[in-house]
């Protein structure tokens, strides 16, 4: 899709009733050649016939990881080079698949787009995925590839000790993969990225996307990746430290949040929530800015916080909710998250993050 269209194409988006005559006077040219426009958009399967009808698009694209993780806790104090006597788990995550289900708890259809090799773990997770209406016709297959796996070997008090990650195959997510993809992609409501995909694939959507783009940086190494991009971003969830980072500016007060927040809003980033932890979050855009407390939480298992605050920030953004709501969405999300023994809490849902939402107050 060329620059001039994805033009024309957010304005159809805002005014559906938009006339060609109105769309030549934006955009400085002539009604011919809107009409040239129109009809490559057509072509291209952005617009659905006469009337600007433009394709459902109540559904979610999700751009990630989906990991199988294997797990083993010893049950006295770990001996080296020795069998030890434990527990061994095997479940399923990676953020974008962890985002995925969250999205469907929350009532919203999902189309996953990660790579999948030809073994026994790819199976667990279709099996997975079909039980939970994860869409994964779009999925790359790798022949003879390895579904990415993390093995992680903790001691008696639950402490990881050691821990291998094969995530090689997420390397196969190129540019090209994406671009066979493009005209799903951008009919979709919006579009979620982690931070797991190669660098040039991040590029690639934020260049051609023109649904709206959510990013999630991972972690403070995988977020260096999301450092040229971010002015092309709609939505991006840093935590503290990942924000200090790509801003340079160490956050220690509210100015110091603040000049932060203007750092990465500067680059043309659209909106910001930026996780301060046990202080809450901090959210900004170009018109305002909010800290919103943390929601209270019993925490019986912290690692899936962040993949339902991400979650809920798209389910809130497709909600029409303002900047502070999906602020107050995202933080009661990640409490119902935390308190529930496995990464995701199937408690969740839109009553359930509503009723959170009520016992918080900006």
């Amino acid at each position: 899709m060329t620059q001039r269209e994805q033009q024309i194409l957010q304005w159809i988006r805002e005014d559906p009733m938009i006339s060609q005559e109105a769309l030549a006077e934006r955009a400085g040219i002539t009604r011919s050649s809107v009409g040239v426009h129109i009809s490559n958009l057509m072509k291209k399967g952005h617009i659905l016939g006469k009337g600007y009808l433009l394709p459902a698009s109540r559904y979610v694209a999700v751009a990630g990881a989906v990991n199988v993780d294997i797990g083993g806790q010893s049950r006295d104090p770990l001996v080296p080079k020795d069998s030890n006597p434990g527990r061994v788990t095997v479940s399923l995550g990676g953020v974008g698949r962890n985002i995925a289900h969250n999205l469907t708890l929350l009532g919203v259809k999902v189309h996953l787009l990660t790579a999948l090799g030809e073994d026994v773990h790819a199976r667990q997770i279709e099996h997975s995925c079909q039980t939970l209406d994860i869409d994964l016709s779009r999925v790359l297959r790798v022949p003879e590839g390895a579904t990415s796996t993390y093995l992680f070997l903790s001691d008696q008090g639950g402490d990881m000790v050691l821990a291998v990650s094969d995530m090689d195959i997420y390397e196969k997510l190129t540019p090209d993969y994406f671009a066979r993809h493009l005209a799903f992609l951008n009919g979709a409501a919006l579009v979620v990225a982690d931070a797991n995909l190669p660098a040039e694939s991040l590029v690639y959507l934020a260049e051609h996307c023109t649904a709206p783009l959510f990013v999630d940086p991972v972690s403070t190494v995988k977020g260096e990746k999301v450092r040229p991009i971010l002015g092309k971003l709609h939505t991006f969830k840093p935590n503290r430290l990942e924000a200090e980072l790509l801003s340079g500016v160490k956050i220690t007060d509210r100015a110091s949040l603040e000049q932060a927040a203007r750092v990465l809003l500067d680059t043309g980033l659209e909106r910001l929530f930026l996780s301060l932890g046990a202080e809450g979050v901090y959210a900004a855009d170009h018109r305002e800015q909010v800290l919103v407390p943390c929601c209270p939480a019993r925490v019986k298992n912290a690692t899936g916080g962040g993949d339902a605050f991400a979650a809920a920030l798209a389910w809130a953004w497709l909600e029409g909710k303002n900047l502070a709501d999906s602020a107050l969405a995202a933080n009661a999300a990640a409490a119902i998250a935390v308190e529930g023994e496995e990464t995701i809490n199937p408690i969740l849902s839109p009553e359930e993050v509503g009723r959170r939402m009520k016992q918080m107050e900006v």
